[in-house]
């Protein structure tokens, strides 16, 4: 890491301490030269952003709070826009915290930007009003995980194709007296741990099965009720913002009449939405290729 970076990254400590900032969130990639990181007192502020499997700096190991987000390359907003809802969900951040950001290029191992970030009043999410229960009754890890696999759709695509697709959490009873079946159930007859998605084995029939039409409905706990789901509840065009697609529409529509969350991945721009009560909470731009 050069000279700049160290330079950021000892301004964003600064800055964290004069507006009292909650935490300094940053990637691992690059936590391991931060100058205070060896400052306990600075060190139990620090939340740090792994990327995949990545192993964190060995000085970090017995302190500070991790956020895991995939693999990918997203913009700069869109690394901070993931980890802070994927932070807001597990309960780490309320309304009112201030964050300091650090934000860079992990896979080049330098940063060159910092945000100051008020919760409650930056991005959609955090000034839709009800954020702090965004996930409500669905498991942090399960709504984490569902967003790890649609960036990472997002990313890779499948066989070389993009895809759009659809995750409903939560609510499922009622989500699905609002849907119909479109293709026979691929996740019939197996048993609620062989299809909960936080299994491991069934991350590659997820992404298969991501290419059929309609959505997956998923419980709260993170099992799949079912794939290729028509969801029958849809909002009118005309209240909702132009240039995005049926499965937008359709997002918005089951949100707005049941307590599921919806998480969609556009199939023409690769940007990943969260809907809740039928409203977008967070975009997030089609990682860079």
């Amino acid at each position: 890491m050069g000279a700049i970076s160290k330079v950021i990254l000892d301004h964003a400590c600064r800055i964290a301490v004069e507006i009292g900032a909650k935490a300094v969130l940053m990637y691992a990639a690059v936590a391991g030269d931060l100058p205070v990181a060896d400052d306990p007192g600075i060190c139990k502020n620090i939340i740090l952003v792994t990327r995949g499997n990545e192993e964190i700096p060995s000085k970090f190991k017995d302190c500070g709070v991790q956020i895991q987000v995939p693999n990918v390359n997203l913009t700069r907003v869109g690394q901070i826009k993931i980890a802070i809802t994927k932070g807001i969900a597990l309960g780490l951040f309320t309304q009112g915290d201030k964050l300091v950001c650090v934000s860079g290029v992990p896979r080049f191992g330098y940063v060159d930007s910092i945000f100051v970030i008020d919760v409650g009043k930056e991005f959609e999410i955090l000034v839709s009003g009800n954020f702090s229960d965004m996930a409500q009754g669905i498991y942090p890890e399960v709504f984490g995980a569902v967003m790890n696999l649609t960036i990472e759709l997002a990313a890779q695509g499948r066989e070389g194709r993009k895809v759009g697709t659809m995750f409903v959490l939560g609510d499922d009873e009622k989500v699905m007296q609002f849907s119909r079946q479109m293709i026979i159930n691929p996740f019939m007859g197996y048993t609620d741990e062989q299809r909960n998605l936080l299994n491991p084995e069934l991350k590659e029939t997820i992404k298969e099965f991501s290419a059929i039409d309609g959505a997956f409905i998923v419980r709260d706990n993170g099992t799949i009720v079912t794939a290729g789901r028509h969801l029958s509840a849809a909002m009118d065009s005309r209240d909702f913002p132009q240039g995005l697609g049926s499965r937008h529409i359709a997002a918005a529509g089951i949100t707005s009449i049941t307590k599921a969350i919806a998480v969609v991945l556009s199939e023409s721009t690769g940007n990943v939405s969260v809907f809740k009560d039928g409203k977008i909470l967070v975009s997030i731009e089609k990682p860079i290729d």
